[in-house]
């Protein structure tokens, strides 16, 4: 049942995507940017409700409260397809970091640069650096947020992390707050398996971490925030009711966090 169900998620997503760029592709390249979030967002919102009645799968976002006014750069786990659906939906004007390739693929590519994404090619590091600084720089001038993923790529839950020492020039350079998220979206969203997972994805939007810091404190306390905040929303996800499907790094890491709590 769980395999029909996402299945057929699966095929009411390529659907639902394909009616919406013939509904909106029309008009959408002549809006100007801040008007055509619409149509993304009506979109992510299409199958967030698909997600739910197909799958069971809901989703509940905390701390919007902690979103401060004007520019800065959201620093988000990465584990599933669902944050940069979700995230959109809370941060007012966005341009995520990603890399180069999704712009090469048809019509996604051609939506994504509508929107003022900023690529960046992976295999060039040093080069990337500096083109990041220079639009981060350039999108901060317009009062626009930058969405990073500080690993680089999808992490299972419960992975050992990896954060990129190139955050800390960006956030050095632009002078802004950096805010931290946590999420489970790997649980219930996998990276590898087919299948979507019922129950409730779980965002935490953590509070900003002011400009300025040194170096060592400030990747020390963004990944100390982030994981920490993981941790917890992987035991609470695995104590839930219906618990999803963990991953066998994902079950290692919520015995190492049980141990740690365990009373000596």
């Amino acid at each position: 049942m769980l395999f029909i169900r996402s299945l057929l998620f699966k095929i009411c997503l390529v659907l639902v995507t394909i009616i919406e760029m013939a509904l909106f592709t029309p008009f959408y390249f002549f809006l100007p940017h801040k008007a055509a979030w619409i149509v993304p967002r009506s979109w992510a919102r299409s199958l967030f409700w698909l997600q739910k009645y197909l799958v069971g799968l809901n989703y509940r976002v905390e701390g919007s409260e902690n979103l401060p006014q004007g520019p800065y750069i959201v620093a988000a786990k990465h584990q599933s397809t669902w944050e940069t659906l979700v995230l959109p939906l809370y941060i007012p004007d966005p341009s995520f970091i990603l890399k180069r390739e999704l712009l090469w693929i048809p019509f996604l590519g051609w939506f994504l640069a509508k929107m003022g994404m900023v690529p960046i090619n992976r295999g060039a590091p040093l080069q990337a650096l500096k083109i990041l600084i220079a639009k981060g720089k350039e999108k901060a001038a317009q009062n626009r947020q930058i969405i990073i993923f500080p690993e680089g790529t999808r992490k299972e839950p419960g992975a050992a992390p990896a954060y990129k020492p190139g955050l800390f020039p960006i956030y050095a350079e632009l002078g802004l707050p950096v805010v931290p998220v946590a999420l489970n979206s790997g649980l219930y969203w996998p990276k590898k398996r087919f299948c979507l997972y019922p129950g409730t994805i779980k965002c935490r939007i953590l509070p900003p971490i002011p400009p300025g810091l040194p170096r060592r404190d400030f990747m020390q306390k963004l990944e100390a925030v982030i994981e920490n905040n993981c941790d917890i929303l992987l035991a609470e996800a695995a104590a839930a009711p219906r618990p999803p499907y963990l991953p066998p790094v994902a079950a290692a890491r919520l015995r190492a966090i049980e141990a740690l709590r365990a009373p000596e």
